[in-house]
C-alpha cells in the first residue's frame, strides 16, 4: 500500500509541475493553458485518495491543513477551467485569471511543505 500511495505523490507532484511550470513559463505573456486544467484535476484526483489513504497507512494527518489546501485545489481547478474555456474559444484570457491559476497553486505548494 506505501508504493501505491508514493505513487499518488509522486503523480500529485506532476500535477502541480503542469500548473506552475506552465504559469512561470507563460510569464510575459500570461494565459491558462488547457494542461493546467489537466494538473488541477490530477492534482485534486490524486489528493483525494491519498487522503483515503491516511488511515490505511496510520498516517498522522494535519485535517486542517488538508482542508485548506484542498479548498485552495478547488479554487484552482474552477480557475483553470475557466480559463481554459476562454482559451479555447479564442478569448484573451484575463492575465489576473491567469497568475491567480499560477500563484494558487504555488501556494499550494508552499502550504504543502513548509506548514508542519
Amino acid at each position: 500500500m506505501q508504493i501505491v500511495y508514493s505513487l499518488l505523490v509522486f503523480l500529485h507532484i506532476v500535477g502541480a509541475t503542469m500548473i506552475v511550470g506552465i504559469w512561470i513559463g507563460n510569464m510575459k505573456s500570461p494565459t491558462v493553458h488547457p494542461r493546467q486544467f489537466d494538473g488541477a484535476v490530477l492534482q485534486l484526483l490524486t489528493g483525494i485518495a491519498m487522503m483515503g489513504l491516511i488511515p490505511v497507512l496510520d498516517i498522522d494527518a494535519n485535517y486542517f491543513k488538508l482542508g485548506i489546501k484542498f479548498a485552495i485545489a478547488l479554487a484552482v481547478g474552477v480557475l483553470a477551467f475557466i480559463g481554459r474555456r476562454q482559451y479555447k474559444r479564442g478569448d484573451g484570457v484575463d492575465k489576473a485569471l491567469a497568475h491567480s491559476v499560477g500563484g494558487l497553486a504555488l501556494l499550494n505548494v508552499a502550504i504543502a511543505t513548509i506548514w508542519n
